[in-house]
């Protein structure tokens, strides 16, 4: 399987992720860049249900997202979500979010993972993801 190295999730901004100004919480964003990694999942090749399913989990070891221009009540936006650098118990995603309509960048980031088994301890992916993540990472070099 070839992994699609880009996996766009796009959506309209909802009342209950805004501020009184009717802008986007800062908070709202980490929600937005789970949902594009869940997508990237499911696109290439199990849902994070099915990973879990397996006895082992991505714990986000680090979140980092760099606001650019606000993002407002009922805008489009789209969610990118790509794979940076694969190790043998990590993953690092990178994530920008965009305006639908025009495609300025609003915000910008980055998530590192570890893999856990139900234990809590720390464990390899599996040789089947590390593949799919591996492809994917090098897409994008």
């Amino acid at each position: 399987m070839n992994p699609q190295k880009v996996v766009e999730t796009t959506f309209h901004v909802r009342y209950a992720e805004t501020d009184q100004m009717g802008i986007v919480h800062h908070s709202s964003y980490a929600i937005w860049l789970e949902e594009g990694r869940s997508e990237w999942m499911r696109v290439n090749g199990s849902s994070y249900a099915e990973f879990e399913a397996n006895g082992l989990r991505l714990a986000v070891s680090e979140l980092n997202i760099r606001f650019q221009r606000a993002a407002l009540y009922d805008q489009r936006v789209t969610i990118r979500c790509w794979i940076d650098t694969v190790h043998s118990r990590q993953v690092q995603f990178s994530y920008e979010v965009i305006d639908a309509a025009n495609g300025a960048i609003l915000a910008t980031g980055y998530s590192k993972h570890i893999c856990l088994d139900t234990q809590n301890a720390v464990a390899r992916i599996p040789d089947q993801w590390r593949a799919i993540l591996s492809q994917a990472a090098g897409a994008n070099r």
